[in-house]
C-alpha cells in the first residue's frame, strides 16, 4: 500500500496587520534606506544605565537608536530586499537594540568598545583590578552593615557616630568574582569599578551584507605595519626596476651615480670625483704590501704607519662609509655604497696590523 504524502502546513496571515505595527515597519524601511549600516546589539545582561549612556553619545554622533520586535525588523527587510537569508534570520533572536548609522562600521565598533560605561560591581562580576576600600570616613552609621565589613576583613572603627575604615583594604583581588557582600560594600562606598560596553552581535551593511561582531575587531598596529612594509617593498622594487616616478627617480639617480663612481674607481679612471678614492685605494694597497714585506726584508727599510694611527684612519673611514650607507638605505630601501672602494681601503688598512 502506497504511503500517503505528508504536506507541510505553513501559516498564512489573513487579517491585516495592526496600524501600529505597519507604522513601525514603515519607519524601519525608511531607516534602512536612509542609513548605510545597522548595528545589532545584544541587550541580554546589559544594564539600562549603560544603554542610556550610549544612547546619549550615539545620538550626538548622528546615529539613530531604537528597539523593535525581531519579527517586524525581518518583515521590513523582506519587503525591502525581497527576502532574508538564514544568517540574518538567526541574528534577530532575543532582545536587541538597533543602531542605524552612516559611520564606518569598524570605526564605530572601535569607539563602542573603547568607551565603556563605568558602573557599580554586581555579584558575579570579575574584578578587572584589585578593588580597594579606601581608608577614611564612610559616612555610614553603625549597624548591621558592620558585620559585612567584618566578613570582608576590612578594619573599621566608630568615630563621631560614623564608620571609619582604618586602612586601605583590598576587598576583591583582580580576576576574582565579586560576591554579594563585596558588591554591597563597594556600592555604599560609591566605587564603580566595572567598565561595560555594548555587546555587538553584527553589523548589516545596506541591508544584506553581514559582518559578525568578532570580525569588526581590527589590530590597527598590525595593519599599519603591513602597509609600511608594503610601501618599502614597492619602493625597493621600483628602484631596482628603474620605474620613473618622482619618488623613485631621486633614489635611482643616486644609485646610478654610486654605481658609476664604483666602476670608475675600479677602472682607475681619474676624474675630480674619483681621484681621491683611487689615491686612497692605492695608498692602502701599498701599505698592505709594505706591511707584508717589511718583516721578511728588513734591509729594504720599509716604513709602515703605526697601528694606532692606522686604526684611527680605519675607524674614521669605516664610520663615514657606514653613515653614508645608512643615509642611502633610508632613501631607497636598500643599502647604497658611496665610493665602494672605501671597503677595500678599510680591508687593506686592517691588514697592516693583522686584521
Amino acid at each position: 500500500m502506497a504511503s500517503q504524502p505528508i504536506f507541510k502546513r505553513t501559516y498564512v496571515r489573513t487579517k491585516p496587520y495592526p496600524e501600529k505595527k505597519v507604522r513601525i515597519v514603515n519607519e524601519l524601511k525608511e531607516l534602512f534606506s536612509k542609513y548605510e549600516t545597522l548595528f545589532v546589539i545584544d541587550l541580554h545582561g546589559t544594564s539600562n544605565k549603560v544603554v542610556q549612556e550610549y544612547r546619549f553619545w550615539l545620538r550626538r554622533r548622528g546615529s539613530r537608536i531604537i528597539k523593535a520586535k525581531n519579527t517586524l525588523v525581518l518583515i521590513a527587510l523582506r519587503q525591502l530586499m525581497g527576502g532574508v537569508d538564514e544568517k540574518l534570520r538567526n541574528l534577530f533572536t532575543g532582545e536587541n537594540l538597533l543602531i542605524f548609522t552612516n559611520e564606518n562600521p569598524y570605526e564605530l565598533a572601535k569607539w563602542i568598545w573603547e568607551n565603556g560605561v563605568r558602573r557599580e560591581a554586581m555579584p558575579g562580576d570579575i574584578a578587572p583590578f584589585d578593588l580597594v576600600a579606601p581608608a577614611g570616613n564612610t559616612n555610614m552609621g553603625p549597624g548591621p552593615i558592620m558585620s559585612k565589613f567584618g566578613k570582608l576583613k576590612i578594619p573599621i572603627r566608630v568615630q563621631d557616630g560614623k564608620i571609619w575604615i582604618v586602612k586601605d583594604t583590598v576587598v576583591v583581588k583582580k580576576g576574582d568574582k565579586v560576591n554579594e557582600d563585596a558588591a554591597e560594600i563597594l556600592k555604599k562606598l560609591n566605587i564603580k569599578p566595572i567598565f561595560e560596553s555594548l555587546k555587538i552581535k553584527a553589523a548589516i551593511i545596506k541591508g544584506k551584507y553581514l559582518i559578525p561582531g568578532e570580525e569588526l575587531k581590527l589590530d590597527t598596529k598590525a595593519y599599519r605595519s603591513m602597509f609600511e612594509d608594503a610601501v618599502r617593498y614597492a619602493l625597493n622594487l621600483a628602484v631596482n626596476a628603474a620605474y620613473p616616478t618622482p619618488e623613485v627617480l631621486r633614489v635611482s639617480i643616486m644609485k646610478a651615480y654610486t654605481e658609476a663612481l664604483n666602476l670608475a674607481v675600479n677602472a682607475r679612471y681619474a676624474t675630480p670625483e674619483t681621484i681621491r678614492y683611487i689615491l686612497s685605494k692605492a695608498a692602502a694597497e701599498a701599505n698592505a704590501l709594505a706591511a707584508a714585506i717589511a718583516p721578511k726584508a728588513p734591509q729594504l727599510g720599509l716604513q709602515v704607519p703605526q697601528p694606532t694611527q692606522q686604526a684611527t684612519a680605519e675607524t674614521t673611514t669605516q664610520g663615514g662609509a657606514e653613515t653614508k650607507a645608512e643615509e642611502k638605505k633610508e632613501e631607497g630601501g636598500e643599502e647604497k655604497k658611496e665610493g665602494p672602494s672605501e671597503e677595500e681601503i678599510a680591508a687593506g688598512l686592517s691588514s697592516l696590523f693583522g686584521g
